[in-house]
């Protein structure tokens, strides 16, 4: 009897133990629930007792210098269906099939999908939306959207860039400064039942979203608008693979203009601009397509690399100058060309030479002899110093995605024959932006400035939310330098083979140059002008380039009316004012004269008007009377220049 009553007293107290033992990992488990996941299983409840629609916020405009805006925001909407909701699936697909123009069973496969929220369409316009919100469908909710619009197309396109469906920013401006002006979302949260069907009086709350900041640039409407009219007319005279055109600050690197033609529309920028691919695009696969758009996304001025030719004669003349090896006096002589080693190498005039001649007529007429004779002197160390200084050998820093670096030989295997051929801009590869970076530096005193489009960042309000700032570089070159340089400039648009940008009233300064494109006698070559102005204190350095021009291929033949036309229609516009020598007086069709309003008029009016004030006239568009101009009324321009006028 005692082992009987000792056994179950055992049992009582193992199921007492058992209990307590049990009490007390409840009691922890209660309290590490409390103490450790409270704040996560409530928040767990909560999206099980909501559904949540997403706000897009107002992504930030982007503007020119002049505050007109390139890159703006619309107001649309979204339309999306809550599946628990929907009480009659085929009767909403038909429905939102026939008022968003889309197909019934694309709808009708969303509609039925066994998601929480499926959006059904975005970027839909006010008025459909307002139709759709009528209806009062269970389950169709209509919110807030927003829709990028470019105003002005295909304006400096592969500049600004553009976004992708989910409004983030795929290229250009929008995708470097995507993280400051894509904002941040809000949501509207309703309550809803475990079947997810909303409760009938539940709680609606909203977070609203956070609008981005706007991106004020230093681009120039104006100035990028005659870049690209000018830069078209040129390659499409030429008859061309392609064009650019770059009007830069060379004191402190801000971009007034980058102009590649041809552009695409911004806001189709899935929609290939070349015709003739255009007709066979479904033939190819994605890969295919997606490898054509980015050739035409791509920016030519900074994503591609190429032989500069004698445009960088600038930079072994400041070299050679900055380092005494050479003085303008100095003598040189051509004999059609030089021996290097064991190759001679030609001057572009051989077989006819430019015979004896100082170095500023040598520079005057871009004799290939005179350059390999200064950078021999320098020798190759040198000559690679400069290189680096001059930034050849690293990026720009461009507030631009894809920037492309130098493509330069190794030092050690640079010889005689290499370093004869990077004198006059052959054998290595650079982009045009390094070359614009390079020669700003050997005329604004000789320092380094970072090419920028960025300015500044706005709120909603106008405020100042921050400021780009861009310190000057390492000075590469002598003050007496530059300024020797810049005369030397000047003398070649004077008297060499720049002349035929000549502009009366303007001290001007440029250098041709004509690259042979790789491989060697295919014909190909990409004809260039890079110019600054005023001569004595650069305000504007600009670079032409035109990419494989057909019949005529020389840079000072090409390129250089083209540099002429657009210098004589922005340096007005952007204050710089001629000032005329005695002699340019007395020539025919100087002097500036102020655009008439032409608005309302015919063709023949506005045209015989021109011809009176001694201005060109082109058109655009089709119509009896004029329904804009460009330059606007009012503005000062050079005689010679051109307006262009617009019907509808």
């Amino acid at each position: 009897m005692h082992t009987a009553n000792m056994k179950i007293k055992r049992k009582l107290l193992f199921i007492l133990a058992v209990f307590e033992a049990m009490m007390i990992f409840l009691l922890f488990r209660v309290f590490y629930i409390q103490a450790f996941e409270a704040e996560h299983l409530q928040q767990r409840a909560y999206e099980q007792q909501t559904r949540d629609r997403l706000i897009a916020p107002n992504r930030g405009t982007i503007y020119d210098r002049n505050m007109v805006g390139l890159a703006v925001t619309e107001s649309v909407c979204s339309v999306s269906v809550i599946r628990a909701q929907i009480q009659d699936p085929e009767h909403v697909a038909r429905v939102l099939a026939e008022l968003l123009d889309m197909e019934y069973e694309e709808v009708l496969a969303k509609v039925k999908k066994r998601v929480a929220l499926e959006r059904i369409k975005t970027k839909v316009d006010k008025e459909t939306a307002d139709k759709i919100r009528a209806l009062d469908l269970p389950g169709v909710v209509v919110d807030e959207d927003i829709k990028r619009i470019y105003p002005f197309g295909n304006l400096a396109s592969q500049v600004i860039g553009f976004v992708g469906r989910d409004n983030q920013g795929i290229i250009g401006l929008e995708a470097k400064y995507d993280r400051f002006m894509k904002g941040e979302a809000g949501k509207i949260l309703t309550q809803t039942d475990a079947a997810g069907r909303q409760i009938t009086g539940g709680d609606i709350s909203r977070q609203e979203p956070v609008d981005g900041l706007n991106l004020v640039t230093t681009l120039d409407y104006v100035v990028q608008r005659y870049a690209e009219q000018t830069i078209q007319k040129a390659v499409d005279l030429r008859g061309a693979k392609r064009g650019l055109i770059i009007v830069m600050n060379p004191q402190n690197g801000e971009i007034y203009a980058m102009a590649n033609y041809p552009g695409f529309d911004l806001n189709e920028p899935f929609e290939i601009n070349d015709p003739q691919l255009a007709a066979i695009w479904q033939t190819f696969t994605m890969d295919e397509q997606l490898s054509h758009l980015n050739r035409m996304w791509r920016n030519f001025g900074l994503n591609d690399t190429y032989e500069p030719g004698s445009t960088f004669k600038v930079m072994t003349a400041a070299a050679g100058l900055d380092e005494g090896v050479i003085s303008p006096s100095g003598h040189f002589n051509c004999g059609s060309g030089t021996q290097v080693a064991n190759r001679f190498i030609k001057c572009w005039r051989s077989p006819r030479s430019h015979g004896s001649q100082n170095f500023v007529q040598g520079m005057q007429n871009s004799c290939n002899p005179v350059f390999m004779e200064t950078a021999a002197r320098l020798g190759k160390e040198t000559f690679y110093e400069y290189m680096n200084a001059f930034g050849f050998t690293s990026k720009t820093g461009v507030d631009l995605p894809g920037e492309a670096v130098g493509i330069l030989h190794k030092l050690d295997n640079v010889g005689p024959v290499e370093l004869a051929t990077m004198s006059f801009g052959q054998s290595f590869q650079i982009s045009p932006l390094q070359l614009m970076r390079a020669v700003s530096a050997c005329v604004n005193g000789g320092y380094m400035v970072t090419p920028h489009v960025g300015l500044r960042l706005t709120d909603s309000n106008g405020m100042i939310a921050d400021e780009f700032v861009y310190e000057r570089g390492e000075q590469v070159i002598s003050e007496d330098t530059s300024r020797l340089m810049r005369d030397i400039l000047e003398s070649v648009v004077e008297t060499g083979t720049g002349n035929r940008s000549y502009l009366p009233g303007y001290r001007v300064g440029g250098k041709t140059a004509t690259s042979e494109k790789l491989p060697r006698r295919s014909g190909k070559y990409i004809s260039s002008f890079i110019t600054l102005a005023p001569a004595e204190n650069p305000a504007v350095l600009a670079l032409v380039l035109i990419d494989e021009p057909v019949g005529a291929y020389y840079g000072g033949q090409v390129a250089g009316p083209v540099m002429k036309e657009l210098l004589e229609n922005i340096l007005p516009y952007l204050g710089v004012e001629p000032v005329y020598s005695d002699s340019e007086l007395e020539m025919k069709g100087v002097g500036t004269v102020s655009v008439p309003l032409l608005t309302g008029l015919d063709f023949k009016t506005a045209s015989d008007m021109l011809k009176t004030l001694g201005v060109n006239i082109d058109s655009s568009g089709e119509g009896s009377l004029i329904t804009s101009q460009f330059p606007p009324p009012g503005e000062e321009i050079n005689r010679g220049s051109k307006v262009i006028v617009y019907f509808e």
